[in-house]
């Protein structure tokens, strides 16, 4: 019998039988992965486990089973912003997408650690809006989906970049886009100088941006739709100042 031990980020339990549950996860050095929780479908057990949580997690099975898993709480996070509508929407958000495109036992630790960043500062609703942006665009680059936004796709110049190509995934000036601009999807100032401080307007751009990249290009390719909790995440910040549309 295989044994490991990892830390991972809860992304959902389901029950299995009368008392039993199965827990999906997002281990650090593991991937996706899940396995049953004996007893999982109890109170006591379902609360830490509730997704975007951070979880001790030790996995015992064959090569091709299931296994079980056990767990302890690391950091508690799903009950912590359960009056706080945007962050308990971001929370399940980034679960959600997490559960949709992480290959499963591929270890993937630097979109862990981003992923737990983006967890911990859902407490702070001016900073994890644009951080939930940024995260976006490094999943994207992760998985081999990542856009440029150095350079210019037309001159080749890295200065006065304000859009986007929203099929080649290149920035481009909008003084030389020409009769193509309304075509572009607009580039946020804070993702290209890392300085300016994102309005309501520039978030709202932004979750466009790495929208349309995550349906046209991830989600496409995986055959399925964007997690209905992103679009809830939108709604809510929209609704609290905190995103507005042009």
């Amino acid at each position: 019998m295989a044994e490991w031990t990892d830390r991972a980020i809860s992304l959902g339990l389901r029950r299995f039988g009368e008392t039993g549950a199965i827990l999906e996860v997002f281990a650090r050095a593991h991937g996706r992965r899940r396995a049953l929780i004996h007893g999982g479908a109890s109170q006591k057990k379902r609360g830490p486990m509730q997704p975007g949580n951070t979880l001790q997690i030790t996995w015992k099975g064959g090569e091709q089973s299931l296994g079980y898993f056990t767990a302890e709480m690391e950091s508690e996070r799903a009950s912590r912003h359960m009056a706080d509508a945007e962050a308990l929407a971001g929370l399940l958000a980034l679960s959600e997408i997490l559960a949709a495109v992480v290959p499963e036992s591929e270890p993937k630790p630097e979109l862990f650690d981003a992923a737990e960043t983006v967890l911990d500062l859902l407490d702070e609703p001016t900073v994890w809006p644009a951080l939930f942006i940024r995260w976006e665009l490094g999943l994207l680059s992760m998985l081999g989906y990542g856009l440029d936004l150095t350079t210019c796709a037309v001159s080749g110049g890295d200065d006065g970049l304000t859009h986007v190509s929203p099929k080649s995934g290149r920035a481009v000036r909008g003084s030389e886009a020409g009769d193509y601009l309304d075509r572009l999807l607009p580039l946020p100032a804070f993702l290209v100088d890392g300085v300016s401080p994102p309005t309501p307007v520039d978030i709202h751009d932004g979750f466009r941006l790495t929208g349309h990249f995550l349906n046209e290009r991830l989600f496409s390719d995986l055959n399925r739709g964007m997690p209905e909790a992103r679009p809830l995440m939108i709604d809510r910040l929209e609704r609290a100042g905190r995103l507005s549309p042009r």
